[in-house]
């Protein structure tokens, strides 16, 4: 990318539009929580997903405008939520699951903010600590597993959420989305370097004598200014360099579009699509035979017009597919379409039509 076009130049007033269209709600009502199969540490499992409100994405909010494809602030209530509230929310939330479906059997939490779970200014520490409290009562809950950026991992921090949760293994996400700072910092605008993610999974890796604690990433598949070709190669290279450095589990997400958001006004010009299904099967096909920890894709949006598309004959086929793939984590088997074809051709050529667009104009 030339230094005419920096990404920091755009986002903060692309952000500052967004968020001006954003209807505020109370705290309560941007909270959701929803439970499916999923894949734990130990097997196929339960995972029970819970969203809570906070001020948002710190670095969304920050003058740097946040990241290239990311509309999450939009879903946060904008403002401060005290620590009493975020608890009976959680209580709430967690309740409303457990009297669809009692925890019986492996159980995974998964809570999301929206943003850094590990950021005090995002989730107090009396909020995090008692929710903890309430999590550990229940012996069949195996995993609790947060979000955060890495700056917000620390020794501290991370000994304070395991000595809660003693015999079950915490696990902190990171969107680290890929393994090249190029892309990362001037394409996705993530705001931190390689180095400042390998920092915090050695502080994990360090840990993980004393407690079950383990490190995840997720991978952005294609972001903005990526030809078919690399989003492939630049995905399967971060894989391996996420098993090699200890990650614990790696979560594919292919591209879709936001509101708000760059992607979507390249998209709507034209010069931005997601990345084909087919893209997602060859990635992990690739990773699965080359690294030995558990691989997920992502399938949110898929077949949609803002998600990643083949064909109409074949979108819900695939998708079945892979669902299917990351409960067993076995290799997809090969499956053809006549739109097969289209995708090769576009990989192969990919990097020599990739959009020339100039991202100051008209923005």
């Amino acid at each position: 990318m030339n230094d005419q076009q920096p990404l920091n130049n755009l986002l903060p007033d692309i952000r500052k539009k967004a968020l001006k269209r954003v209807k505020k709600r109370p705290p309560h009502e941007s909270a959701a929580s929803w439970s499916g199969d999923d894949l734990l540490y130990s097997g196929p499992g339960r995972s029970i997903f819970i969203v809570l409100p906070t001020p948002g994405c710190a670095w969304a909010l920050a003058g740097s405008g946040g990241c290239s494809m990311c509309s999450y602030i939009a879903d946060s209530p904008l403002e401060e939520v005290s620590s009493e509230e975020l608890v009976e929310i959680f209580k709430v939330e967690f309740q409303r699951q457990i009297q669809n479906q009692e925890i019986t059997g492996p159980t995974a939490i998964k809570i999301f903010v929206s943003g850094s779970f590990l950021n005090e200014e995002e989730i107090p520490r009396e909020a995090r600590r008692e929710i903890f409290q309430i999590i550990n009562e229940y012996d069949d809950v195996e995993e609790v597993v947060v979000e955060s950026r890495p700056e917000y991992v620390s020794e501290e921090v991370l000994r304070d959420c395991c000595q809660l949760i003693p015999d079950k293994i915490f696990e902190v996400a990171m969107g680290l989305e890929s393994a090249d700072d190029t892309i990362r910092l001037q394409r996705i605008n993530k705001g931190f370097t390689l180095e400042d993610f390998q920092k915090s999974m050695d502080i994990i890796n360090q840990l993980k004598s004393d407690f079950k604690v383990q490190g995840k990433v997720y991978l952005l598949v294609k972001p903005v200014l990526t030809s078919e070709r690399e989003a492939i190669e630049d995905a399967v290279k971060s894989a391996q360099y996420a098993a090699e450095i200890g990650v614990g589990r790696v979560s594919f997400c292919p591209s879709t579009i936001h509101k708000g958001t760059l992607m979507e006004i390249l998209w709507r010009r034209g010069s931005y699509q997601p990345p084909w299904i087919w893209s997602a099967l060859e990635i992990i096909k690739r990773v699965r035979e080359s690294v030995n920890i558990p691989v997920i894709m992502d399938t949110a949006g898929f077949g949609t017009r803002r998600g990643p598309y083949n064909c109409k004959k074949c979108n819900s086929k695939l998708k079945d597919l892979i669902i299917k793939t990351n409960i067993n984590q076995t290799i997809p088997e090969e499956v053809e379409c006549d739109c097969k074809n289209k995708w090769v051709a576009d990989v192969e050529f990919s990097d020599v039509t990739r959009s020339t667009t100039n991202l100051m104009k008209n923005r």
